[in-house]
Order: structure tokens, then sequence, then C-alpha cells
């Protein structure tokens, strides 16, 4: 069955029982196992259910072939395998959640480029951030017997009472 037949159908019967946000997205040029993608919205797991039969029936009508279908039994997400289509029913809540438009973008949108833009400039702000505490780290061993053992003689001061050397300075 030609692909552009194929894909009229099955908006059709996501249509006939009212899916919502229907979209195709053309994945040919991202990956070899299948040329699109629709995803469509139902209200309920009765409805989903129902989006989803009703794409296996309509396809088959027209002399199409069923690969697979999975999650009947959930109704939240029904999986319909077309070969060259796969067709995503869901319900709002796990199409927000999973959010495969933007998995499937060819480009990524302008909103995820600044947000990646802008994850790319925290991390080249706390590299040398990172790196500075490990200098001033490194520093207090590098500098004077004096400095070093300041710290020391702070925290434990009961110590240095003790010993004759302290006693005599």
């Amino acid at each position: 069955m030609d692909i552009r037949k194929l894909q009229k159908i099955v908006v059709s019967a996501l249509e006939d029982i009212k899916g919502e946000d229907i979209e195709v997205i053309n994945t040919s040029k991202l990956t070899s196992l299948f040329d699109y993608i629709v995803i469509a919205t139902g209200n309920s797991n009765r409805q989903v259910k129902s989006l989803a039969n009703n794409v296996v029936v309509k396809v088959k009508e027209a002399g199409g072939e069923v690969v697979s279908s999975e999650g009947e039994d959930g109704g939240e997400w029904v999986l319909v395998d077309l070969g060259d289509i796969v067709v995503h029913v869901m319900q709002a809540n796990v199409r927000a959640y999973y959010n495969l438009e933007e998995l499937w973008q060819a480009k990524p949108s302008s909103k995820r480029s600044k947000a990646e833009a802008n994850g790319e400039e925290g991390e080249k702000k706390a590299a040398p951030k990172r790196a500075a505490r490990t200098t001033t780290k490194a520093s207090p061993a590098k500098a004077s017997p004096e400095k070093a053992t300041a710290p020391a003689a702070k925290t434990t001061p009961t110590r240095r009472r003790k010993t004759p050397a302290a006693e005599q300075e």
C-alpha cells in the first residue's frame, strides 16, 4: 500500500473517533525502521483503546497490514505498528510526559536550543570555579610552615599547651 494512502487512512480513522492533536512526523531521515510517526491524544482509557482499534480496523479494511498492536490492556498509551508508519495513541498526561514530538523532530525547537545553550554556558562557568577551589585547597600546603600550622593550632589548643616547646615560646 502507498504510504501516503496509509497515512490518510490512519489520520481519518483517528478523526472518526474524535482523536485530538493529531500530528504526523516524517522520520525517514532519522531512522530506517519506519518513515512516519502519527501521534494522537484520547481523553480516557476507553477512547485511547477505541482510537487504536479503529486504526487497526480501517487499515485492514483498506487491505493494509498491521504488524502489531501493544498497550490495549492499560489504555494509557497504545502503539499500532503498521510497518512504515507507527501510530501512538496516548492520554494527554502521558503524551505531555514523554513528549515524542520533541524527541522525533529533525531540528530541535528554539526553546530547546536556548536551554541547551544556557546549559552549556553553565558548564563552562562551573569548570573554572571547580579549578579555583582545587587551587585554593592546594595553596595552604604550598604556603609557609607557619600558615600551615596555624589552623592546626586553632583546632587542637590542648596539645599545644602540653608540648614543652610551646610553653617556651
